[in-house]
């Protein structure tokens, strides 16, 4: 799945697909934001790590489970 990340005060937004389910990356987001926690953390699918601080999150946008379709569409 493809997650996008809004920072504030950023030109550029943080892009990853991981292997995690969008139920699972809500709810870490979610809790860390409810928490009150400085930061949360994300690993994407080629396993590197992302520490995002939640004060400067702006947005999170989840992209589609579904695998992409190679060939094709008629």
């Amino acid at each position: 799945m493809e997650i996008r990340i809004g920072i504030v005060n950023t030109g550029r937004e943080l892009n990853f697909e991981t292997n995690d389910s969008a139920a699972d990356v809500k709810k870490s987001v979610a809790s860390a934001l409810d928490s009150g926690a400085t930061h949360v953390s994300f690993t994407d699918a080629k396993g590197n790590s992302y520490i995002v601080p939640t004060a400067g999150i702006a947005f999170v946008e989840f992209g589609t489970e579904e695998s992409r379709r190679v060939g094709f569409v008629a």
